[in-house]
């Protein structure tokens, strides 16, 4: 439910803060007091239209802030989730309004596009009015509300997963065929190209490994003569390792006497030595490298030579031979398999057919009971609303032919303002007065299913005479015992059942030089008062106020 509004700088609303609570609050006050500003600054904090001409005068920026206590399970939770956005157990909605008609977005101080506040903002509040009936209009959301009423969601998200589950079938089903008829045109060349890849076997990075074998063996047979050269001198005949260590064994003996003069000596030559003996190991190790086989070389060639030309002829790099042989091989087992395959995806897609057509035909069925039981609902709240000779129909067409995820139905509802007049879709048959009430009555027989948390009515009473009115105002009240309910009203019997009453009033500030909304919560006297005036006009007269508690002895009674 809301708890609390916040509007700063929004056309004459300098600064204005309301606590609500639950049930019934009302919205009274004289025309052009401020109750449809009011209104659009908090459509504002739901993601509606932003409009630069909002913003107070003289300021450059207004705000709205929406406070609401929902509980964890609500839908608007999980659309913060999905959005990333902490839930921190209050939800707070709030907009800016720039005055170069820029607005920004945040909920609980994080900011978010305008599509999540409004997505945020639907899932909370609805605001309705004589020609804002936003919930009627569309046929979807007709569907959603019987679905509602008849307590079906839970049939109605099976059949959106074996809807889901059937797409699946069928896109497998079809990628497999396309395949199939794709390989079956290309089935010679296919094969050809398998097996010509497939005794070539190319590796990944082969061309890189061969290619530089090939280079250090052409690059190792011009050195090889210098590295023979170098190990002879180093480690051959003439190495001088044999002499070095005669020399070093010579010093050791004489170096008994002598060790401070024969020590560095024997040192540096062991040094040397160990050296000597290390260069041999490289240059040996160099040699085998350049030692090869000229057939080993030419093998290479050849088979880089076989790479390179298969690489041109399939327009692939040598890299990507592999992949593509593997490719070639799995459309000629697809070509030879694939019937198999077709016939188990074909069966796979008209169980999954039929799985969905059964549960959606079931639901069509339940869809088709549970409407006759939500038009004798909603028929008998008409008569207390003077459309006792009007009839509310929902119209449930079933067409097998045009699948959904929610099945084979479209539903919307229709009504007949007098016997003998046709039917039609509800928007486009009622008038004004008559929309209201219809509203009205449904939402009085789905408040507890299907509805925001919290509804506003912007003067649904208006043109209808003070039993419509008090009709009215019983229904709202009823409303609000299982919703919280708002309305904009300037009839008294609707005002006279308000669990919280708010005058709107403008105040001249300045010296007269400008006027400012406010909005007080009325207590007992005051709220007899506002009720008087609204049932005499201008002039509070005794007979008004003694009317006035009629009206709220008969709300309370």
């Amino acid at each position: 439910m809301l708890a609390r509004l916040s509007i700063r700088d929004i056309v004459l609303i300098e600064r204005l803060d309301i606590e609500f609570a639950t049930g019934l609050a009302v919205l009274t006050g004289e025309t052009g007091a401020g109750k449809s500003i009011l209104l659009d600054a908090f459509a504002l904090a739901l993601g509606g239209r932003g409009d630069a001409g909002l913003v107070r005068h003289g300021a450059e920026q207004g705000q709205v802030t929406a406070v609401f206590d929902i509980p964890k399970s609500h839908p608007a939770t999980k659309i913060l989730v999905e959005n990333g956005l902490d839930d921190t157990g209050e939800m707070i909605l709030r907009r800016v309004q720039l005055a170069d008609g820029r607005t920004r977005a945040f909920i609980n101080d994080q900011s978010i596009s305008v599509q999540t506040l409004k997505a945020v903002g639907a899932a909370l509040v609805e605001i309705h009015g004589q020609h804002d009936e936003r919930a009627l209009v569309d046929a979807a959301t007709h569907r959603r509300l019987l679905d509602a009423f008849a307590g079906l969601e839970k049939d109605v998200a099976a059949v959106e997963a074996l809807w889901d589950a059937r797409r699946t079938a069928n896109t497998a089903l079809e990628e497999h065929r396309a395949g199939m008829e794709r390989a079956a045109r290309e089935a010679d060349y296919l094969r050809h190209a398998s097996d010509e890849l497939k005794q070539l076997a190319p590796k990944d990075g082969e061309e890189t490994l061969l290619a530089h074998r090939r280079t250090t063996m052409m690059q190792g047979e011009k050195i090889a003569s210098d590295l023979r050269e170098a190990q002879e001198a180093v480690g051959g005949n003439h190495s001088p390792v044999a002499s070095l260590s005669a020399a070093v064994r010579r010093l050791e003996r004489r170096g008994v006497n002598s060790p401070a003069l024969v020590e560095p000596a024997v040192k540096a030559i062991d040094a040397a030595i160990n050296a000597l003996e290390e260069a041999d190991q490289h240059l040996q190790a160099a040699l085998a490298a350049t030692d090869f086989d000229p057939a080993e070389l030419e093998r290479i060639e050849e088979r880089l030579f076989a790479l390179r030309a298969a690489s041109r002829k399939y327009s692939t790099p040598v890299d990507g031979l592999a992949a593509l042989a593997a490719k070639y091989a799995a459309d000629v087992v697809l070509i030879d398999a694939g019937a198999s395959r077709l016939k188990k995806l074909e069966q796979a897609a008209i169980e999954a057919d039929a799985r969905y057509a059964a549960a959606a035909k079931k639901l069509s069925m339940a869809r088709q009971k549970s409407s006759d039981k939500l038009n004798k609902a909603v028929n008998a709240e008409l008569a207390p609303l003077k459309l006792e000779r009007a009839k509310f129909m929902t119209q449930v067409e079933t067409d097998e032919a045009a699948p959904g995820p929610q099945g084979f139905d479209r539903v919307e509802f229709w009504v007949q303002t007098n016997p003998g007049t046709k039917p039609g879709p509800l928007m486009k048959v009622a008038s004004g007065g008559e929309l209201s009430r219809f509203l009205l009555a449904l939402k009085v027989v789905l408040s507890d299913r299907g509805s925001a948390p919290t509804l506003v009515f912007d003067e649904i009473d208006t043109g209808v005479g003070g039993a419509v009115a008090d009709a009215i105002g019983g229904r709202l009240a009823r409303l609000a015992g299982k919703v919280q309910v708002m309305a904009v009203t300037h009839a008294p019997q609707v005002a006279a059942r308000a669990d919280q009453h708010l005058l709107i009033s403008k105040d001249a500030l300045d010296k007269g030089k400008r006027v400012a909304t406010r909005v007080n919560a009325l207590a007992a006297d005051h709220r007899r008062e506002e009720i008087a005036r609204m049932l005499a006009g201008a002039e509070i007269t005794a007979e008004a106020r003694a009317a006035a508690d009629r009206l709220l002895k008969a709300a309370t009674a």
